[in-house]
């Protein structure tokens, strides 16, 4: 069932013991984050936090953080119920003859009631209340970041051309009681209606909700269309209108039933320096100037209670974010790209760093068609590897996915390297926003598309049998790890055909670690050796270590996210404390 509220969502939570509260004083800096990474990477329970120290609001983290929780929040029993739901809507159009489109009505009758319904009183106003962040318990999530960030924002701005709504989820960190940075990326809809503001010298009004139930928050993270308001994709989702209430200072209409408004302004030539920060990448993003959010007014409900997550190393909650975006936008792909049957992006591609793409396969060359129609596909053109495979294979089956990659990468033809977009987190190109991506042919082959001069790779019994992961020190040998991987190339007595090179700290059996090294540290074009053996086989090898400038690359490289240890010791110590494991 649908939720009004964050707190009805937690009552089902509680209700089903998949939330865990927490009663003894915690510390906001860092010890709640190292305990919630703790339960997500064990698929823990939510957590509320009753005494958290500074505060008089309780917080709530890891609400979203399993699939179970996932589709309890959306209202499913599986994500895949969304998608064939908008692809029912879609085939509307399809219908032939009167009786069909008679036949479609009921199907549409759900629709007028989506739209967003206006409130004057609302319970994310029942108190108002002078601009203080420092009464909210917002977290310092890592040891590098810059400081204290609101992580789960969902901020509404108005286009001043067309008077339209928009909301995306952007970070606010905090520098004083009344103002925080506004994080929204070069590519975002917020920056787009910034820079609108600019041009017109107007003072940019912005309102930002804590605390909605998980089908407004997913619908602030979900990639819509410019035409799509997310409060309509939202009521879509609920099967039933979003209540909105006008701001107090201005008038951007807020979710009516969230935790917390924050209303104010961004001021439009003031930039303050913002980051680091540890971000979903498992790096921390590097400081930079963005601008300035002034905080004119707080209101919110009489028992609120605050909402925030953290992202890191996956799996993290917002893993199970990105796969609602997978599983629901399906069917709008399959419009543009009919022969396409499923995706799977694995949670070590930290959303746009790797796709798995099955198709139904009719022509030679079929599957580079199939990269480059997803390559100009919305948010698709930042996948930094794009994998393709025939339709018999199940993408969200890894072991099938890598033995597809074993038997059907013969020849060079079969890897794609092109030029392009990239996300603005990617931290291996050496250009900021743009770089090459990888495309990976393991369909079937036919005679035509293998070159005859390869021989064809020999049967495994397990596909892992034809990967070898080595570590390599670069602080021995700086400069040696392609000639290294050259050499390997040349060693006909090495039987596997596909090397990664990890550093030397990289657990080299525990191959969602390396996945994510992969898919992360590589520019396919610098870091690929792809060569014929003597004897005739495809070898293929990548640098997936750490990169400088020994190695081409003029830009900063971040730090991997880790945890201080006094940190770890005193969540350690503290543990039975907590009553997770009750």
């Amino acid at each position: 069932m649908p939720y009004k509220d964050l707190q009805s969502y937690l009552d089902a939570l509680k209700n089903k013991k998949l939330l865990t509260e927490i009663n003894i004083e915690v510390d906001p800096q860092l010890e709640i984050t190292e305990i919630a990474d703790r339960v997500s990477k064990q698929f823990g329970n939510a957590l509320v936090f009753n005494n958290v120290k500074g505060s008089k609001f309780p917080l709530v983290i890891n609400a979203m953080g399993t699939y179970e929780r996932l589709n309890l929040g959306l209202g499913v029993n599986n994500l895949d119920e969304i998608a064939h739901q908008i692809a029912s809507y879609m085939d509307v159009g399809s219908y032939a003859s009167l009786m069909g489109k008679i036949k479609a009505i009921p199907k549409l009758a759900p629709l007028p009631f989506i739209f967003p319904r206006k409130v004057k009183k609302a319970p994310c106003q029942e108190v108002i209340s002078e601009p203080n962040l420092d009464d909210l318990p917002i977290i310092k999530c890592w040891p590098q970041d810059g400081g204290r960030y609101i992580t789960l924002p969902l901020v509404f701005t108005k286009d001043p051309d067309n008077g339209q709504q928009n909301v995306g989820m952007y970070r606010l960190q905090v520098y004083d009681s009344k103002t925080t940075g506004m994080h929204w990326h070069l590519h975002k809809d917020g920056k787009e209606i910034y820079e609108k503001y600019r041009r017109l010298g107007k003072k940019m009004p912005v309102s930002v909700a804590l605390g909605c139930d998980p089908t407004i928050i997913y619908a602030a993270t979900a990639p819509l269309p410019k035409m799509v308001d997310e409060m309509i994709f939202a009521g879509y989702l609920k099967k039933r209108p979003v209540k909105l209430v006008k701001s107090i200072t201005n008038d951007i209409y807020v979710p009516a039933e969230a935790e917390f408004i924050l209303e104010g302004y961004v001021e439009l030539d003031e930039r303050r320096l913002e980051g680091p920060f540890g971000d979903h990448t498992g790096y921390y993003s590097l400081a930079d100037m963005y601008p300035v959010f002034h905080l004119e007014k707080i209101t919110h409900r009489k028992n609120a209670i605050y909402p925030t997550t953290i992202v890191g190393k996956p799996p993290m909650e917002d893993c199970y974010l990105g796969k609602a975006t997978e599983r629901i936008f399906l069917p709008l792909m399959k419009i543009q790209t009919p022969e396409i049957i499923d995706m799977d992006m694995p949670l070590e591609g930290v959303f746009h760093n790797c796709a798995i793409v099955s198709i139904k396969k009719s022509f030679p060359r079929h599957a580079n068609k199939v990269l480059f129609a997803l390559w100009g596909l919305g948010q698709m053109m930042y996948t930094k590897m794009i994998i393709i495979v025939d339709s018999e294979v199940d993408v969200h089956d890894y072991v099938a996915v890598a033995k597809a990659i074993s038997s059907n990468v013969i020849d060079t033809s079969h890897l794609v390297i092109t030029e392009g977009p990239l996300d603005a987190l990617d931290h291996a190109s050496n250009r900021a926003f743009q770089g090459f991506r990888l495309g990976i042919d393991a369909t079937l082959k036919r005679e035509v598309e293998i070159n005859a001069s390869y021989t064809a790779p020999e049967v495994h019994n397990s596909p892992l049998d034809a990967l070898l992961v080595i570590n390599f020190d670069k602080a021995v040998n700086p400069n040696g790890v392609k000639t290294h991987l050259e050499t390997l190339a040349n060693d006909v007595s090495i039987p596997q055909r596909f090397v990664i090179a990890v550093d030397d700290w990289v657990d080299v059996t525990h191959l969602s670690t390396v996945s994510w090294k992969v898919f992360n540290n590589i520019d396919p074009m610098r870091d690929l050796v792809i060569a014929k053996r003597p004897d005739g086989r495809l070898f293929v090898s990548i640098d997936a270590t750490k990169k400088g400038p020994s190695d081409g690359l003029m830009r900063p490289w971040p730090e991997d996210i880790e945890m201080t240890e006094d940190i770890i010791q005193l969540v350690t110590e503290r543990w039975l404390q907590y009553g997770i494991d009750e």
